[in-house]
């Protein structure tokens, strides 16, 4: 359950003041309205091709394409310079052909919009995202993760590594040779979370699960949000679906831009975000799939690391 949170006001349409903007319609009537350099993370996860019900008809790998061909050029002009640009996709498949569309967007970003060296998207991470359930294939293997990519812009950026660390398997282990000997080898506050991310998907069972057919977890941009931007930062997602970017800029201390064109998701978002500020929604938080034996000698936790586990608990206690 979600601590309620200071009063907040949702608006329909861009300004500079806006705490929250949930706009429905077209993101690129969105984005045209915002000025350059306003936006310190770009976090979404676009509709690629896969017949769903937000995706119109002809939707294939050429419309997609032509989709980002046009976006990202809008996209590069808001974000600040050292901000991030994080694109969660899939794989496109028919007829049991595969498409990595990270790497057509890779490609994309890459070719189209590095043109000055002093000014260009930096591929930082490519994340996979993995999970436990999904479609079963059989006529290939079932595919059970996707793809973040991480980009900057620029090359000077902020990494927040000690607000994303995740428990460490092993928080009693030693050096057991060298200058070191017999001194903890981890960190206090837990290891980095490296770049594959077992997180559960949103489905029927999933304590977040709302009407959209594409739901992504909570704590997937609430990861990213932490680790790439500072509290009051701005956080936009130009295909919004049912507002999980917005709950976790909330969560956050962070400014939230949202786009979506279909009316049911665009509700959806609405009263999820409404409900996250009154403190009534649920979501699942960041924790492991699986916890340490801790009968282990080499998986209790240290009597060293609890101090600074409580100093650290203090200082996330200021944001609830």
């Amino acid at each position: 359950m979600m601590t309620k949170m200071p009063k907040k006001t949702i608006c329909k349409d861009f300004s500079t003041n806006n705490e929250i903007t949930l706009f429905q319609g077209d993101c690129f009537s969105l984005i045209k309205k915002m000025p350059d350099s306003f936006v310190d993370l770009v976090v979404t996860s676009p509709p690629y091709c896969m017949g769903k019900s937000y995706e119109k008809p002809k939707d294939d790998i050429a419309a997609f394409i032509d989709q980002h061909k046009q976006l990202f050029p809008e996209i590069f002009r808001v974000i600040k310079d050292g901000g991030s640009l994080c694109w969660q996709i899939g794989y496109h498949v028919k007829n049991s052909i595969t498409i990595p569309l990270d790497y057509i967007i890779y490609d994309l970003i890459t070719k189209q919009l590095n043109t000055d060296t002093h000014n260009t998207f930096i591929l930082r991470n490519r994340i996979i995202w993995t999970f436990g359930h999904g479609l079963n294939s059989t006529k290939r293997f079932s595919g059970r993760h996707e793809v973040i990519l991480w980009f900057t812009k620029g090359e000077n950026f902020s990494f927040n590594l000690d607000d994303v660390r995740v428990p460490q398997k092993y928080p009693g282990k030693r050096y057991f040779k060298g200058p070191n000997k017999g001194n903890l080898s981890g960190n206090p506050l837990g290891k980095n979370p490296s770049d594959v991310w077992d997180i559960p998907n949103v489905k029927a069972n999933h304590v977040e699960k709302t009407g959209h057919p594409c739901q992504f977890p909570v704590v997937i941009p609430q990861r990213l949000i932490k680790a790439l931007t500072n509290e009051g930062g701005v956080v936009l997602d130009p295909f919004m679906g049912s507002g999980t970017s917005g709950i976790a800029a909330l969560l956050e201390s962070r400014r939230f831009i949202g786009a979506e064109q279909k009316d049911e998701y665009y509700q959806i978002a609405k009263t999820r975000i409404c409900e996250a500020i009154k403190g009534t929604m649920n979501y699942r938080e960041d924790k492991p799939i699986m916890m340490p034996d801790i009968t282990s000698k080499v998986a209790k936790l240290p009597i060293e690391f609890i101090a600074a586990r409580e100093e650290e608990l203090k200082r996330l206690s200021h944001y609830s």
